[in-house]
């Protein structure tokens, strides 16, 4: 994995500004002065020429007749990507001879080309539906968890029974299908940190306990006491949970209770499940024996415990409360990856670094096309090529290109902290604050 604070952090910085703003060192030729290896931005709207993107580096003559066909008539190029200089003016006289009687076989090609990227339009549309589906039952799921949270201390057994059809409705919806993507997604608020933080906890949970081909009703008890794992932290004062400093002593110490807090609430509660009793006890308890209440070791921790806990140490990386130590999800993998096998079950961390992909969907990164996204989504059958979200100012963000990285040559060769984006970047790729997750398996 890439180290972000390492030397090459300052080359991405300095990518960004070459190739990201529009083209700012970009010179105007004709048409007739292209050659392979140029790296070129049509003067035209995405939605009037076939290629796949505005700006693009010219690979074959083909691209180049088609370009001519499409009758533009001048193009502006980028030396700081391009591999070759323009030809010199008038020199390609010969070449165009050579294009007379290739109008038809130019022409198909060209139709070929406008049906790729029709289809693919047809595809980001069914996509985008999609992912407002997953939307929609993300804030639904949401919904459900904050009305649970609010009947715990009213009416504690109504709160079980809802909190367990929610999570047999997630689970369902998982188990259905292999084909199940990862979904990054636009929380409305950032607030109410317990619930989308519990939510996030309990789909990460549930995504490890699948890889692990645990069966359906083992997943459920792992949703279930995901969710429920940080309830102790109702009886937190609010000024200690969000405090963007560091804690004091004291205030640590306080935080530490609310395993026993949320033991307590459960106490009375008959039909609370023992297997989620045990993760509210247990969930910071660390393989080395390091962490609390008891100091627990290895396999003195349960075995669900174990798969939750390192996925509420992801979470918890992505959303720390002192803004200078909150990772990125490529950076916060890359942590626990490096600096935390020792505190987790090897197998889970794995897993939940298999699933997610090295670059985990809220992740920007820099393609090998010399374009700038954001990962959008990971598809379990494709780890390794997620959905990326393409930053083209020269289409508006609702119309996006979404680039499938299993379907292209592209790939990805970096990531890039937000803050090094420009603003009028940052502002179109929208880079989470908060990192969300929900899955959707109607591929």
């Amino acid at each position: 994995m890439v180290n972000l604070n390492s030397p090459s952090s300052r080359i991405i910085h300095q990518f960004i500004y070459q190739s990201c703003i529009k083209f700012v060192a970009s010179i105007k030729i004709t048409v007739d002065r292209l050659q392979p290896g140029l790296h070129i931005r049509l003067p035209v709207k995405w939605n009037d020429h076939p290629f796949l993107f505005n700006s693009f580096k010219i690979k074959d003559q083909e691209q180049i007749l088609m370009i001519r066909h499409l009758g533009i008539k001048h193009v502006f190029i980028n030396p700081a990507q391009s591999d070759t200089q323009p030809l010199p003016p008038n020199e390609d006289a010969a070449r165009n001879a050579d294009e007379e009687g290739k109008e038809e076989q130019i022409d198909l090609e060209a139709q070929k080309l406008w049906q790729e990227k029709q289809d693919r339009i047809e595809k980001l549309n069914a996509y985008r539906r999609r992912v407002i589906s997953c939307e929609k039952e993300f804030e639904r799921s949401l919904s459900r968890m904050r009305a649970v949270m609010n009947k715990i201390r009213s009416r504690p057994e109504q709160a079980v029974d809802e909190a367990t059809l929610l999570v047999h409705d997630i689970v369902d919806k998982l188990m259905s299908d292999d084909n199940v993507t990862l979904h990054l997604m636009n929380g409305k608020s950032e607030f109410e940190d317990i619930y989308f933080h519990s939510l996030n906890v309990s789909v990460v949970a549930m995504m490890v306990a699948k890889a692990k081909k645990l069966n359906a009703n083992k997943i459920k008890e792992v949703a279930f006491a995901a969710l429920f794992h940080d309830m102790g932290k109702m009886k937190i004062p609010t000024a200690i949970l969000r405090k963007q400093t560091r804690l004091t002593d004291p205030e640590t110490n306080y935080l530490k209770l609310h395993t026993k807090y949320g033991l307590d609430i459960v106490a009375n509660m008959d039909d609370f499940p023992e297997s989620a009793r045990t993760v509210i006890a247990q969930h910071h308890e660390m393989n080395d024996g390091s962490g609390y209440p008891e100091g627990l070791k290895e396999d003195q921790i349960d075995e669900l415990t174990q798969i939750i806990s390192v996925a509420n140490a992801y979470d918890n990386l992505c959303h720390s409360n002192i803004p200078s130590e909150q990772k990125i999800p490529y950076a916060a993998l890359s942590h626990l990856y490096k600096n935390c096998k020792h505190l987790y079950n090897h197998e889970n961390l794995g897993l939940l670094i298999k699933f997610m992909g090295i670059y985990p969907p809220g992740t920007v990164v820099q393609l090998s096309n010399d374009m700038v996204g954001l990962v959008i989504s990971v598809n379990a059958k494709n780890i390794l090529f997620p959905n990326v979200l393409i930053y083209d100012p020269s289409v508006p963000r609702t119309q996006a290109p979404i680039i499938d990285l299993a379907e292209k040559e592209i790939k990805i060769v970096n990531a890039i902290f937000p803050n090094k984006l420009p603003d009028k970047v940052r502002e179109y790729l929208n880079p989470r604050s908060r990192v969300s997750y929900f899955f959707d398996s109607n591929e």
